[in-house]
């Protein structure tokens, strides 16, 4: 098997050095070069005493099947292949696997992957300096996949938080852990990216929680799930725990502010409560998609969709508005909403300033609305049916071909009817304004990027639509180049989305 590159971190340090070179002697690189090597050697060597290595046992009748991890579509609840990398498969024997965690408090608490010791029987954690104890849950946080656990030890070395808003992209990430049973395992290289969401794509599931992660090149396998990512000085900037498929150099970590927070509520209270407003949201300035469209706002956040059952149904927030501040509290991206909204009392109105196209019109305007946050179960819903983030969707919108001078710049691949009584009662959803998708083109736009049958979609470039015509004629006004902007309803959900043919 071919051993992946390390080509930015040699850059870095090639450049590094060239630099140094072009204003010092050959010795005073050198001595460079010593200073950047001693600095990895002086981070493994205090961080590791606070890093332990998790092995947990599990009666073989509550394993699932195992998968890949090289797929990058993988669902969440398959994270747990982490720790089930070593399963032998003997029927009614006892299976193992291993994960690491980090030591927060001297009195035995240890923070972790809420995967790593998810359905445990026994739990057996073991410290760098070749201590051995038995551990129990003190709680779990589902969304978040964190877990806190204890042992009954004192006096313990405890790792140093960094805060995790503050970490910059570029800047030197070294994880530590046990990849596949190899314990104590050091790697570095960079922290990639911030302010992760949609990790692996078709999948909405992680919007719906206040999950924000660090990408890192740093090398992470099975086994590094719940070790600290840190950084050149020795603190842990987040909790190793994704990898998007192996051997590539992208891993996620939980950012340590997010970490500690929910751990200290785990040690606390036995859970973390948590707020939330049921949408799924997207970072305006780091979208280009809506960008193109919702051209009267410089920034903010954007509304993708509102979950049924949420508690945005409730109000009078719609998909494709920007949330420009919280309660007065300005919002730019994602996580800072999040981060607002997480802390927010549930069942307490928050005000939220929006700014809103108004309706067949390219004028914005902004508007209050006022929301009553509810309380996040421990297992977070999602949209019934994902399609990928910004993608393209709809077709036709009759069986028939329209004449030759009034066939839609762009084909959606949908057939059309009005929505009525009958329809409603066909496909069982609610009576409302709109067609409803009753065909979808096998090798269109729809089918390709997850609109079905029995969808509603109520405006198509933001122009209502009632029947097939009016649907047709609403088509007339696309822009290839910006795609159809489509307000929808799926399985009882709001959604927004631009959509775009796959050769623009």
């Amino acid at each position: 098997m071919k051993t992946p590159t390390r080509l930015p971190l040699l850059l870095a340090t090639a450049l590094a050095l060239a630099l140094a070179a072009l204003t010092g002697t050959a010795e005073s690189n050198l001595d460079l070069a010593r200073r950047l090597n001693d600095a990895f050697v002086q981070v493994a060597d205090q961080v590791s005493p606070s890093v332990v290595v998790i092995t947990v046992t599990q009666k073989s009748g509550s394993q699932t099947d195992d998968s890949s991890s090289s797929d990058d579509s993988i669902p969440p609840d398959m994270r747990r292949f982490f720790r089930r990398r070593f399963q032998q498969g003997v029927p009614d024997q006892p299976l193992q696997g291993e994960g690491s965690g980090i030591i927060i408090r001297k009195d035995g608490y240890i923070l972790t992957n809420h995967h790593v010791v998810e359905d445990a029987d026994k739990i057996e954690v073991r410290l760098k300096d070749g201590r051995t104890f038995t551990a129990e849950v003190r709680g779990m946080d589902t969304p978040a996949d964190v877990a806190v656990i204890k042992i009954n030890a004192t006096d313990l070395p405890v790792a140093r938080f960094a805060d995790s808003s503050k970490t910059r992209v570029g800047e030197f990430a070294i994880a530590i852990g046990a990849p596949f049973s190899l314990e104590y395992s050091v790697t570095f290289g960079h922290v990639s990216a911030k302010d992760r969401t949609s990790v692996f794509r078709g999948l909405d599931a992680l919007n719906f929680t206040d999950q924000d992660f660090i990408q890192t090149d740093a090398n992470i396998n099975p086994g590094n799930s719940g070790g600290p990512l840190v950084n050149i000085e020795g603190e842990v900037i987040g909790v190793n725990t994704l990898i998007r498929g192996l051997h590539t150099g992208i891993g996620f970590a939980i950012p340590s502010n997010l970490a500690r927070e929910i751990s200290d509520q785990l040690i606390a209270n036995g859970k973390f409560a948590r707020a939330w407003l049921g949408i799924t949201i997207a970072t305006l300035r780091e979208s280009p998609e809506y960008k193109e469209v919702l051209t009267g706002v410089k920034d903010g956040v954007v509304v993708r969709a509102i979950l049924a059952d949420g508690p945005s149904a409730k109000s009078d927030l719609r998909p494709a508005d920007v949330i420009n501040s919280i309660d007065g509290q300005p919002v730019i991206t994602s996580e800072e909403l999040k981060n607002i909204i997480r802390i927010k009392p549930a069942g307490k109105k928050v005000q939220l300033v929006v700014t809103r196209q108004a309706d067949h019109t390219t004028n914005f305007f902004q508007t209050n609305v006022f929301v009553t946050p509810g309380l996040m179960q421990d297992e977070p819903q999602q949209l019934a049916s994902a399609a990928p983030d910004f993608a393209p969707v709809p077709g036709p919108s009759s069986p028939s071909p329209a004449p030759s001078d009034q066939v839609p710049p762009v084909n959606l691949g949908v057939t059309v009817k009005t929505l009525t009584h009958g329809l409603a009662r066909q496909y069982k959803v609610d009576l409302t304004e709109g067609v409803i998708v009753i065909h979808v083109e096998k090798d269109g736009l729809a089918a390709a990027n997850g609109i079905k049958e029995g969808d509603i979609i109520t405006s198509v470039n933001k122009q209502a639509v009632t029947n097939p015509v009016e649907f047709r004629d609403a088509l007339q006004t696309s822009d290839p180049q910006k795609g159809v902007i489509l307000n929808l309803i799926s399985d009882g959900n709001s959604r927004f989305q631009v959509l775009k043919p796959e050769d623009n």
